[in-house]
């Protein structure tokens, strides 16, 4: 069985590979998603590819091999699908489920996770969007572009939030920027690194670097 730390390592190299097209992820990279020192992460590499797990070439970065990508999506299952399970039947909130889902993740069987899966009714995302692995291994596919890549008059629905920090999450939801609810750009000001929204009557402005963080689906 994996320990947290080769699990916490594998699901941040899965992580940060996805949204780079799944080029390899370099060790800094990995040192600041998961707040350590470079040399830890080098430390750790090492490991995981003397365990089949990853693929490390120094100065190339680190890759996961097809046993890597498994465990990564095992944990991620097991932790989207705790967050939705806590907001769906504790009602915590989108800011407050991420943390307590990692606390959680590396505790729980893969019964009990199959449990919570067949209860929830086998979703597809969890409350930020991110797209849940199902039992087989298989990532569910979603087509969806950057909020900030969208022109003037381009309608949306909001899909999926990539940061996850409670700061970002509280700010968008008092805005009224939830995942599904539906909008409108009404102003795309790139010298001025800002874009303007029009969600459920009400209006919303993001800078460009935020509004990047946003995936929506058009509409």
């Amino acid at each position: 069985m994996a320990s947290l730390t080769i699990e916490n390592y594998v699901k941040a190299i899965f992580q940060i590979s996805s949204l780079q097209d799944n080029r390899p992820v370099s060790t800094g990279q990995i040192a600041e998603l998961l707040k350590v020192s470079p040399s830890s992460v080098t430390s750790m590499l090492k490991t995981l590819s003397e365990s089949g797990l990853a693929t490390y070439v120094k100065y190339g970065g680190a890759e996961l091999t097809p046993a890597g990508r498994a465990l990564a999506l095992r944990v991620l299952r097991r932790h989207r699908l705790i967050e939705l399970f806590l907001a769906k039947t504790l009602e915590l909130t989108w800011d407050e489920v991420h943390d307590e889902a990692e606390n959680m993740e590396h505790a729980v069987s893969d019964l009990l996770i199959d449990r919570i899966d067949a209860f929830l009714q086998y979703p597809a995302c969890d409350p930020h969007g991110d797209p849940i692995p199902k039992a087989d291994g298989t990532l569910p596919a979603a087509q969806t572009v950057r909020l900030s890549e969208l022109a003037v008059g381009d309608g949306f629905r909001i899909e999926r939030v990539l940061d996850q920090t409670p700061e970002f999450l509280r700010y968008l939801a008092e805005t009224g920027l939830r995942i599904g609810v539906q909008g409108r750009v009404t102003n795309s000001r790139r010298e001025a690194g800002v874009v303007s929204l029009e969600v459920a009557e009400a209006k919303a402005s993001l800078s460009m670097p935020l509004a990047q963080q946003v995936l929506v689906s058009r509409e």
